[in-house]
């Protein structure tokens, strides 16, 4: 079965968050489902240098105001659909914003040409392939499911979620530009508080939604999670699916992991990660402290603005904490004041570090995620996968793949981590000195290591369910 997945990031390629490393993992697990993907994927420098050679199969006079090409090849493990766009993809910055942060005035028509692109694929373009079931991720390719719908496409549409409150939301007057009929501009249509809303078009006409955890599916359907779309998803309840993410156990594997101090395969093995892990962040050698991580964008979203304010009860604890994480000026200056106030109890990174990202997961004790809202959550798993033990909101993803320490839990033998509810100072600090005590009771603590490393974080089971998604649609 032949599958188009549109995306505007796919790791290995180019990546702003875990959106890419599910457009990147995905594909190979579904292999193993007899289901082939192709991702098309915006041109971006980055991407057109890994694909180096590739064949022109499609070119276009004038896409969204200058000549293009569709190129096909292969790179990072994927089987690619570039689309060579120079006047909209060809600059600095991230995918989605200049050098200052500002995002691109022009993302509309960007994203609107690419979503365009991948329903005329689904449509037949191409004479040797066509996709059984187009898979749409986010708001930057939703519009293909309202392009397959103006067109009469009979091409069923999946729309991924992976953040609901990312939505892409766009002038009506550029209604005509982006090649939507006048009557689309209704609410019925793609109109969404007076405004074109790329997601919301998605969410409507997308034959299934899915989200990338079962519990963010049942949470988006309330008004404290909804970001304003909440009646809508309501409307189409029995069209949405939770299907939890997975990582890519073959990168993330601590018994083969180039990028950590020394690999290993057990919680005991994890002793020199930690002093690595000490000595990078400049922290003091200390073998009782428990050692806590955030890998995080350090955002409101993240919950980030409350570990200021929760660092006493971690350092009343005998703790220390090591960050790694960008985002908003306010957090990152209070966490470096924090470091400056504690030398070697609290060390901190501004900016992303895939190395010590890897060294974080297997040299900490424990990873802190105290999100307000988590669809999913990535570096939870990986820290299961390492032996971290995650310290959680209780939302979303994060409820779905951590088991919380409990009495009964911890009598039991299943725990894997410690999850917190609600989202506030005084409960995060509880969770911390949880985990603190957990901490100075080596068994207890060395159980919930062993199993979360025992736990299935891979994409194995996830592809099963997009696998049964796909044949389900394509009858």
């Amino acid at each position: 079965m032949n599958i188009l997945s549109v995306a505007s990031e796919a790791f290995p390629l180019v990546k702003t968050g875990g959106l890419a490393d599910v457009v990147g993992a995905l594909p190979g697990a579904l292999a193993a489902e007899g289901v082939r993907v192709r991702t098309l994927l915006p041109g971006y420098p980055a991407v057109l240098g890994a694909l180096g050679a590739a064949d022109e199969v499609w070119s276009f006079a004038d896409l969204a105001g200058a000549p293009a090409r569709l190129l096909a090849g292969t790179a990072g493990g994927l089987d690619i659909l570039a689309l060579d766009a120079p006047h909209l993809f060809a600059r600095p910055g991230t995918p989605y914003a200049a050098p200052d942060g500002a995002d691109w005035p022009d993302n509309a028509q960007r994203f609107a040409a690419l979503a365009r692109v991948g329903a005329d694929i689904a449509g037949g373009m191409l004479a040797d392939w066509r996709p059984a079931v187009a898979h749409a991720h986010d708001w930057q390719a939703a519009l293909l499911a309202a392009y397959l719908h103006y067109a009469g496409t009979p091409v069923p549409s999946v729309l991924t979620v992976h953040n609901l409150a990312f939505q892409g939301q766009f002038p009506a007057t550029l209604l005509a530009e982006l090649g939507l009929p006048p009557h689309a501009y209704a609410l019925d249509g793609v109109e969404y508080y007076g405004s074109i809303g790329f997601l919301k078009a998605g969410l409507l006409f997308a034959d299934r939604i899915t989200t990338v955890s079962p519990s963010y599916a049942a949470e988006i359907r309330s008004p404290e999670f909804g970001m304003g779309l909440q009646g809508l998803l309501r409307g189409r309840a029995a069209d949405v699916r939770g299907i939890l993410n997975g990582i890519d156990t073959a990168i993330w594997n601590p018994a083969r992991d180039a990028l950590l101090a020394a690999p290993f395969a057990a919680p005991s093995g994890r002793a020199a990660n930690r002093a690595a892990l000490q000595a990078r962040l400049g922290l003091a050698p200390d073998l009782a402290a428990p050692l806590f991580a955030v890998v995080s964008r350090l955002t409101w979203q993240k919950g980030m603005d409350l570990l200021p304010a929760a660092l006493p009860a971690l350092l009343d604890e005998g703790g220390q904490l090591a960050v790694l994480g960008t985002g908003d000026a306010p957090i990152v200056a209070a966490l470096q004041a924090a470091v400056a106030a504690h030398p070697g109890r609290i060390g901190c990174i501004i900016g992303y570090d895939e190395g010590l990202a890897h060294l974080m997961q297997g040299g900490a004790d424990a990873l802190l995620v105290p999100s307000r809202f988590e669809p999913c959550g990535l570096t939870q798993l990986c820290a299961l996968r390492y032996g971290a033990v995650p310290v959680v909101a209780r939302v979303g993803g994060l409820a779905d793949t951590v088991i919380d320490a409990s009495p009964m839990a911890l009598a039991a033998g299943v725990a894997t981590g410690v999850q917190f509810a609600p989202v506030s100072v005084e409960m995060l600090e509880a969770a911390i000195r949880r985990a603190a005590a957990l901490h100075r009771a080596p068994d207890a603590w060395a159980r919930m290591q062993t199993n979360g490393m025992a736990t299935d974080v891979s994409w194995r089971d996830p592809a099963r369910h997009y696998a049964a998604l796909y044949r389900e649609l394509a009858g």
